[in-house]
């Protein structure tokens, strides 16, 4: 994937710049695949927002992505076509069955039309193949991995992601997360082999609100803007500080650097080296 770039004949596409799409072969997604995506502009089944900035943005269809890959061990899968998915920033790949059944799955980088991918322990370790990390090399770079034995890939999902497979010792594989966190793994869970594709996505440059709009996030008000009984941070005459410690909520609760993590919750014995290089206590 490469970025592009526009002729500056507004302001705002001066520096806005976007994806040249030269991996997407295949333009219309699978019908058989899609579902439809119902909008709820930040708000839970009772109707109270508990996501702010959500709302409007282009209508999108939700492409079925198989993340378990665990129905078809030992059948061999050709790739018809890369796709682009509104949903993720990784792009997608279809893929069709022996028996001719077709399925969506992440696109790594190096996957391209035609070739051949499979699932399960008797998979070769190759760009695409998904089988348990017992079966995978140490120093294998891997995505789309699985959590919980048969759950389906949770961690390592978007675009120009990989996780690196560091040791296997008993039920536990040893991993490196993107964010440098060291997590143990039980050594039955799945993983997919290789990088994920799209790489070049965290480069491109929005350009203009309206844009944004697009994506269905509205605009954010900075707390300082506002009056006092709308936000911490406001009132006072003019340009003021905010008046306290450090930045907060507008319910009041610290907005920076609080650790929200349980410090009993049960998969901390899991995680053997935070990302900031420290150990779980």
């Amino acid at each position: 994937m490469g970025i592009k770039s526009y002729n500056p004949y507004t302001p705002s596409r001066r520096n806005m710049t976007g994806s040249d799409f030269a991996e997407i072969t295949k333009d219309t997604p699978e019908k058989s695949l899609c579902s439809s995506l119902k909008k709820n502009a930040g708000r839970n089944n009772q109707g109270k927002i508990t996501v702010r900035h959500r709302g409007g943005g282009s209508r999108r269809k939700y492409r079925d992505v198989d993340f378990k890959r665990n129905s078809k061990d030992g059948v061999v899968a050709t790739v018809v076509g890369i796709e682009y998915d509104p949903n993720r920033t990784a792009n997608i790949a279809l893929i069709c069955y022996a028996d001719g059944e077709k399925s969506y799955i992440l696109a790594p980088e190096g996957l391209t039309d035609g070739m051949k991918v499979m699932n399960g322990p008797a998979a070769e370790v190759r760009v695409g193949n998904c089988l348990p990390l017992s079966e995978i090399p140490v120093g294998t770079q891997v995505h789309n991995i699985e959590l919980y034995p048969g759950k389906g890939g949770q961690l390592v999902r978007s675009a120009g992601n990989s996780a690196q497979l560091m040791a296997k010792e008993g039920k536990y594989a040893t991993l490196r997360l993107p964010s440098g966190e060291m997590r143990m793994v039980p050594i039955i869970c799945r993983a997919s082999i290789g990088v994920v594709g799209n790489g070049d996505h965290s480069l491109i440059k929005i350009g203009k609100a309206g844009r944004k709009r697009h994506m269905g996030i509205r605009p954010t008000v900075r707390g300082s803007v506002m009056n006092p009984n709308d936000h911490p941070h406001g009132g006072g005459e003019g340009r003021t500080g905010i008046g306290r410690p450090g930045p907060s909520t507008p319910w009041g609760k610290p907005a920076l650097g609080l650790k929200t993590r349980k410090k009993k919750k049960q998969s901390n014995k899991m995680i053997v080296r935070r990302r900031d290089g420290r150990a779980i206590k």
